[in-house]
């Protein structure tokens, strides 16, 4: 069976975007679009190629592999019949500078981080959509570029998603005349000025396993545009150790690090259970529905009070809670703030909850006392 008749992947879905970032060096793209699609087993062949690179990579990209004159891209699907790929100027992506202006060279740190952000979007927003599978490939461009692109795709990767490195076989690596090779001879010269046939070249492709932290990430990273460091510290306040920072005057917890805004009753009420905790009290009974508790209520209010101050309303609540507190408004503040919880910090939201345990079931907050401080972090930072 030749190349080009090796079985597809029939579980691959119908939008497969190859991914990749290029430097000075475009037939990353050939090399690899060969590895996958005539040389994988089962072959893979993209819908869609995407490219990453700086001003000086996508004017490369674009003479070699897809001006006229050249066109290495058409002539690579022409010679080994592959169907149709799409692959325009307009997926080329240019990375961009602080001031919007196309980024030359990544060589400051305010180049790293303009380059990790952009990178970091890009692999959000096609892994945002469940109908894709993203192959990211890290062989060309600048090294901080294929670290940046392999750490994106563990953090919003899926499980059907790949990383990978092509290799190409010597005298060929690093030789600008060479993109793939050919099915018929074809001789060029060598970066060493010696002759070869592109026929005889060997391409490999080392995939690369990857780690996924998507579960964990918070649905609003997921859901919308986030910069590298806000995805990294999402992925470690999951997996780092716990530690609950609540500060009354800015009306927010820190879970792991990680700032959630909360309305006053949600506020108060992980304060009340985390205080508790702090002081080694034992875990909060929910009021029965027919039995209000007065000391459930004191004890919420005084905390509801330290949220909105002197001069915050709280008649509203406090005659709610007149009679005491009940089942009704326990299990619905609760879950008003694990929603909020479940929005900002994913999977990291576990240690913060407020879960029951035991017989009869008692409520507190997961974070040891311990972990829990009561502090004003302006004052704190």
């Amino acid at each position: 069976m030749s190349d080009n008749e090796k079985p597809m992947d029939q579980d691959a879905p119908q939008r497969r975007i190859l991914l990749a970032v290029t430097g000075l060096s475009p037939q990353i793209v050939t090399e690899t679009l060969f590895a996958l699609a005539i040389q994988g087993e089962p072959r893979w062949v993209p819908t869609e190629v995407h490219l990453i690179t700086t001003a000086e990579g996508a004017d490369r990209a674009r003479h070699s592999l897809l001006s006229a004159d050249l066109a290495w891209f058409a002539r690579l699907i022409a010679d080994y019949r592959l169907p149709p790929i799409a692959f325009t100027e307009s997926q080329i992506h240019v990375l961009e500078d602080v001031d919007g202006a196309p980024l030359g060279d990544i060589r400051t740190p305010a180049d790293n981080d303009q380059a990790a952000d952009q990178l970091t979007e890009l692999v959000r927003r096609f892994t945002a959509d469940p109908n894709t599978q993203v192959h990211a490939s890290i062989a060309g461009g600048r090294k901080t570029m294929g670290y940046y692109l392999g750490y994106a795709l563990s953090l919003f990767g899926r499980p059907g998603d790949r990383l990978s490195h092509v290799l190409v076989s010597e005298p060929f690596e690093s030789t600008w005349d060479f993109f793939y090779p050919t099915p018929y001879s074809r001789i060029i010269e060598t970066r060493d000025h010696k002759l070869a046939d592109t026929a005889e070249a060997r391409v490999m492709l080392a995939e690369i396993p990857f780690v996924s932290l998507r579960h964990g990430m918070p649905a609003g990273l997921l859901e919308g545009k986030s910069s590298f460091g806000e995805a990294v510290a999402a992925a470690r306040a999951g997996l780092g150790a716990p530690e609950l920072v609540i500060d009354y005057s800015e009306r927010r917890i820190l879970a792991g690090g990680r700032p959630v805004r909360l309305a006053p009753a949600l506020l108060a009420f992980i304060g009340w259970l985390a205080r508790r905790r702090q002081r080694g009290a034992p875990p909060v009974l929910c009021p029965l529905e027919d039995h209000p508790d007065p000391t459930c209520a004191a004890e919420y209010l005084a905390e509801y009070r330290a949220v909105i101050g002197a001069m915050g309303d709280e008649e509203r609540t406090a005659t709610r809670l007149a009679k005491g507190m009940d089942a009704a408004f326990f299990m619905e503040v609760k879950s008003r703030l694990h929603g909020k919880l479940r929005a900002a910090l994913g999977l990291g939201r576990k240690p913060y909850q407020i879960d029951g345990s035991g017989k009869p079931r008692g409520y507190g907050v997961g974070v040891e006392g311990g972990q829990i401080r009561f502090v004003d972090v302006r004052l704190w930072f």
